[in-house]
């Protein structure tokens, strides 16, 4: 009998092609949009070297330390700047085209020439004022104490950091993932469309589907479930389709915890057929309604997951922690990004253990709606 209605319910949810559509066909569509939208974020963060000029006069060619510190952050793959030494017309010439982002004058105090303010111009002037900063310090220290000049120099030149920056994983911060985890949160939460239709199915009041359904010789209970089981396997095929897509054709990074990736998402997709089941078995309108509340639940939860603004995510976690938890798309979005940047799982376990959570109250809501609904005639 399971398999009877196991093969059937496939077949027939294969042809439902508005349902296919949006539990496959829109995740993908917005995964390519996303990418397309997204692929040039990172990149844009990557510093490159600050194009200046320096007036090549009397005052540059006698300020000998000044020259020197230039010198040191022109060169090199990291340096700071792309040093161009040229006369005061041609580094007018060269600001007015765009062509640097100022030039410094190096005089009575060193001067710096820009035709706009920005991130780059404010690096040159810290730069500038580090540097004068420290010749003025030098210059005191040295009226007090001109016997230590070797060892005052000597300091100078093994400058130390005693800040190290570390980091809580091995994982590369990636600023995008967080959108498209948040998108396959929502795609396994579309599994809601599938587990409506499971309710739908079994309604005698609704279709005369569902009223030879209910005539069947099979308890409605065991026929919503392997319809379920049914609805289960294509939505995880689904999801499967998503993840490879995402993976070998974008180029997403999940991390290495490719098993738990899975399991993740069957546990999403399991959340969202089960929550479909308990809206529609709620809900006692018609399917329109029941689609555009799903719809709204969906898109409000990947919004606050931080599916189109990704710092949406954190507003809420930093203003109101309790909805990160009521919100089962930010827990799903969270708990890839966990397995992805964290190396303990003690974060990623206790999304899952709510995600649980929803799932027991959304199965036990429907089934104990579903198992009191009789119909007086079929």
């Amino acid at each position: 009998m399971f398999a009877h209605i196991y093969i059937n319910r496939l077949k027939c949810l294969f042809r439902d092609r508005e349902t296919i559509f949006w539990t496959i066909v829109f995740p993908l569509f917005m995964a390519v949009f996303f990418n397309m939208a997204l692929s040039n974020i990172n990149s844009g963060e990557i510093f490159k070297a600050i194009d200046i000029a320096v007036v090549d006069d009397e005052g540059y060619q006698n300020n000998h330390y000044f020259k020197a510190a230039l010198d040191e952050v022109s060169k090199g793959d990291d340096r700071l700047f792309n040093m161009t030494v040229v006369s005061n017309a041609e580094a007018d010439r060269l600001l007015f085209d765009n062509e640097i982002e100022g030039y410094i004058v190096v005089e009575e105090p060193i001067r710096l020439v820009v035709s706009k303010s920005g991130m780059n111009q404010a690096i040159i002037k810290s730069f500038i004022d580090n540097y004068l900063q420290t010749a003025s310090s030098v210059n005191s220290i040295l009226l007090e104490n001109p016997a230590g000049m070797q060892e005052l120099f000597g300091t100078l030149s093994d400058r130390r950091q005693y800040i190290k920056e570390v980091s809580v994983t091995n994982a590369e911060p990636n600023d995008i993932l967080n959108y498209f985890y948040a998108l396959i949160a929502m795609a396994c939460f579309y599994g809601c469309f599938l587990g409506m239709r499971e309710i739908t199915d079994i309604q005698a009041d609704i279709s005369p589907l569902a009223a030879r359904v209910n005539t069947a010789p099979v308890h409605k209970l065991k026929t919503f479930i392997y319809s379920a089981c049914a609805s289960l396997t294509i939505h995880l095929f689904e999801m499967f389709i998503l993840l490879l897509f995402l993976r070998f054709v974008l180029n997403i990074d999940f991390g290495s915890k490719t098993g738990l990736v899975l399991l993740t998402t069957v546990i999403g997709s399991i959340t969202g057929i089960s929550f479909g089941a308990f809206v529609s078995a709620v809900v006692k309108k018609s399917e329109s309604i029941k689609i555009a509340l799903m719809i709204g639940v969906s898109m409000t939860g990947s919004f606050l997951a931080g599916m189109m603004y990704q710092d949406m995510k954190y507003i809420i976690a930093r203003n109101v922690p309790v909805l990160s938890y009521l919100n089962p798309l930010n827990l799903l979005t969270d708990a890839f990004y966990c397995l992805y940047y964290y190396d303990t799982f003690s974060r990623f376990a206790v999304n899952i253990g709510i995600l649980c959570i929803f799932i027991i109250l959304f199965s036990g809501g429907t089934y104990l709606i579903i198992r009191r609904r009789k119909y007086a005639s079929l």
